[in-house]
């Protein structure tokens, strides 16, 4: 097979597995500002799980749970909580793609399948990444439902589409994982020799440290450069890091932020922000300095040290960032708003504002 048909479109969607789909996907919509667009469940006769699919912008989530002890994932929940379970390619040959990265090491999850209803023919397959996470291969240029077969567009009684307010995400801009330490190289060598990604850049623990803990990072990506990874690995320090207490608490490697982008971050986080989503903070200090690090911007500096909004600059422009706390009691998942201004960074200024922050959190958890 050439090699360039094992070619990825883009990141098709996410797929959660989550204790309740109904009430994560009201807190989706109501904090995040995603539509709900459609259901699979008893209803549809779908008789293992539930799942609802939001989008906002060209970003899809799914949300699935068990409908039963005899679901196949349902130790999911026990060994992981809420978290992500797929993140779903989309590319021109699903058979051809699961056949040569199969073909050059990946572990088979979902052998290739052709989905069909009424309204045409949905297919997929999937393989094995990091820990359990799993990426399938999507194509649905034959199909013309809602999402896929065994999906409805959603009864309005279910979700009334009248109070539902975008917050203004537009698209995935980076999907980080956490692995294991002295596994992020052989992660990369995974995406690199498996998937054609190459790598981007690379952070270690001089760039990622604070007094008390640290971490390495490596990015990479596909040859068109809109599907992005950083893996992340714990390195030696005094205390516990946030990738170890990632860990710990999901019970082994798996997605540790989804960052989203938006075309204005500070109505993006104003609207977030009146939806009672909880952000890490910086000290006052962190703005005191910023002037002079990063340069003249666009924005206004005192309504970004109020909204909590982190600045970086690099060689081509400056970016604007901010995280969530964790989205569930388990310190796990969280997710990052992203503006680029021309940058396309990853906030290295950032890191030790921001590792400090999360070290507070973690110290209130008393996992430091």
């Amino acid at each position: 097979m050439a090699k360039e048909l094992v070619a990825l479109r883009r990141i098709d969607h996410v797929r959660f597995f989550v204790g309740n789909a109904r009430q994560s996907a009201y807190f989706y919509r109501n904090a995040f500002g995603f539509d709900v667009i459609a259901y699979a469940g008893l209803e549809t006769r779908q008789k293992h799980e539930a799942g609802y699919v939001l989008r906002q912008g060209n970003i899809t989530f799914v949300l699935t749970s068990p409908l039963s002890d005899a679901h196949p994932e349902r130790q999911r929940l026990v060994q992981h909580g809420d978290g992500v379970m797929d993140i779903a390619l989309e590319v021109d040959d699903v058979r051809g793609v699961f056949a040569e990265t199969v073909r050059r090491g990946a572990t088979p999850v979902q052998e290739p399948v052709a989905l069909e209803d009424d309204l045409g023919v949905f297919e997929l397959a999937s393989i094995r990444t990091y820990g359990d996470t799993r990426h399938s291969f999507i194509n649905r240029d034959r199909y013309k439902g809602v999402f896929a077969p065994g999906f409805e567009p959603l009864d309005p009684e279910r979700y009334s589409p009248t109070t539902f307010h975008s917050v203004g995400l537009k698209a995935i801009d980076h999907i980080v994982g956490n692995v294991e330490e002295g596994k992020m190289d052989h992660w990369v060598g995974f995406y690199k020799n498996v998937l054609d990604f190459n790598q981007l850049v690379h952070f270690d623990d001089k760039d990622i440290s604070t007094e008390y803990s640290a971490l390495m990072s490596k990015v990479v990506q596909n040859g068109t450069g809109r599907i992005k990874f950083p893996l992340n690995e714990p390195a030696k320090a005094r205390r516990r890091s946030q990738i170890e207490e990632f860990l710990q608490f999901y019970g082994g490697p798996g997605v540790q932020h989804i960052a989203m982008a938006t075309d204005d971050i500070v109505d993006t986080v104003r609207a977030m922000r009146h939806n009672d989503v909880s952000f890490l903070r910086v000290p006052q200090t962190y703005y005191d300095a910023l002037p002079e690090r990063v340069g003249a911007i666009r924005e206004n500096m005192e309504e970004l040290a109020e909204l909590g909004i982190l600045v970086d600059r690099d060689d081509e422009g400056y970016m604007l960032q901010i995280f969530t706390k964790p989205v569930a009691d388990r310190p796990t998942l969280f997710f990052e708003v992203i503006q680029r201004r021309g940058s396309r960074s990853f906030g290295k200024g950032n890191f030790k504002a921001l590792f400090e922050a999360i070290e507070r959190e973690q110290a209130t958890r008393g996992t430091l």
